[in-house]
């Protein structure tokens, strides 16, 4: 009741300083700090944080959804065994990662074949307690926004909607296709994230944007699976360039999805202008316009979105992925609670 929306960011520890908890939010950010099995540059763990800090200096007001905040945003804290887990695993990852890209042979080196089974079972537990948490988070009839960390972090999310939702799909945003099978060795890799969801029966459809860094047996597979459609980067500037609108191609890319939608954004699906520490950053891709605008179409033609996740987000003292992936999570965020 007293709350001001036109006062400063209030440093209480919510998200925008909303007067919010988890029992009066509608949506609920959920973190999860885990970027063991980064490939590139670790540090996205601790982007919830950095994301949450960042937040106080957003103003509430949103040219679409104007109203939404009220029905409620909170910021849950962030797991500390997780993070300690993931403090605990990261370093072995990265000696691991350094030995097999050095040509290392793991049969041969019994240390490297338990830093790899150690962190394929912890992130095994990882994904259960994800499932766990978000179904208790969806059985109060909460949505829910996941905040990440790598993007191995949302496979039990994606689990628990799965017994919610009949059937929906994914509009995926990203610089990577995400299908290699166990890429470096790890199950439950950040590369195989969409490999690993498409065992999801209740997935229709997985939509990607923005993709321009992949092998061939992604892109093997992404010709060969029919509930995967991909708009490459190459095709979308490519198509920009001869004429045709951003709305245009925007309202492609959502003619392909189905009624229920859930939102995976890498932030590296963005110009790295935008997020220059993500974990692994490739020139090209969308603008941060053009992703709002995406995002907003897709409100607009009727369909619900039932979920998302914002992954990839550099931790602190990088300020301007803060930045830049707060606003992200609160466009995400409101569109989420409007297309309701």
């Amino acid at each position: 009741m007293d709350f001001d929306p036109n006062g400063p960011g209030l440093q209480n520890g919510n998200f925008i300083g909303l007067p919010f908890d988890e029992d009066s939010a509608q949506l609920i950010l959920f973190p999860v700090p885990w970027d063991v099995t980064v490939s590139y540059q670790d540090g996205t763990a601790d982007g919830p944080e950095n994301i949450l800090q960042a937040s106080t200096q957003l103003d509430l007001m949103h040219p679409e959804q104007p109203t939404a905040w009220k029905e409620g945003i909170f910021f849950m804290p962030p797991n500390t065994y997780w993070s300690k887990r993931n403090e605990e695993l990261r370093p072995q990852a990265k000696t691991y990662i350094d030995f097999i890209e050095q040509g290392g042979a793991i049969s041969s080196n019994k240390k490297m074949q338990n830093s790899l089974e150690a962190i394929n079972q912890s992130s095994q537990n990882l994904n259960n307690w994800v499932m766990e948490q978000t179904t208790r988070l969806l059985n109060k009839g909460k949505l829910v926004g996941l905040i990440g960390g790598d993007h191995s972090t949302p496979l039990g999310y994606l689990q628990a909607l799965a017994k919610k939702h009949s059937g929906f799909g994914i509009l995926h945003i990203d610089a990577h296709l995400d299908l290699r099978n166990a890429y470096e060795g790890f199950t439950y890799s950040h590369a195989s994230i969409f490999y690993n969801a498409l065992s999801i029966p209740e997935l229709e459809k997985l939509v990607s944007v923005g993709i321009r860094d992949y092998c061939e047996a992604e892109h093997q597979l992404a010709n060969e699976d029919q509930r995967i459609e991909v708009f490459y980067n190459y095709d979308n500037k490519k198509a920009l360039f001869n004429g045709q609108t951003w709305m245009a191609r925007c309202e492609e890319i959502v003619a392909a999805l189905p009624q229920k939608v859930y939102i995976s954004f890498d932030i590296d699906g963005l110009d790295p202008s935008n997020c220059p520490h993500t974990g692994t950053p490739v020139p090209g891709g969308l603008s941060f316009d053009q992703a709002y605008f995406l995002i907003s179409t897709l409100v607009e033609s009727g369909r619900e979105i039932i979920g998302f996740d914002l992954v990839e987000v550099a931790g602190r003292p990088q300020e301007w992925d803060g930045n830049v992936g707060a606003r992200l999570a609160y466009h995400l965020a409101v569109n989420t609670l409007g297309s309701q």
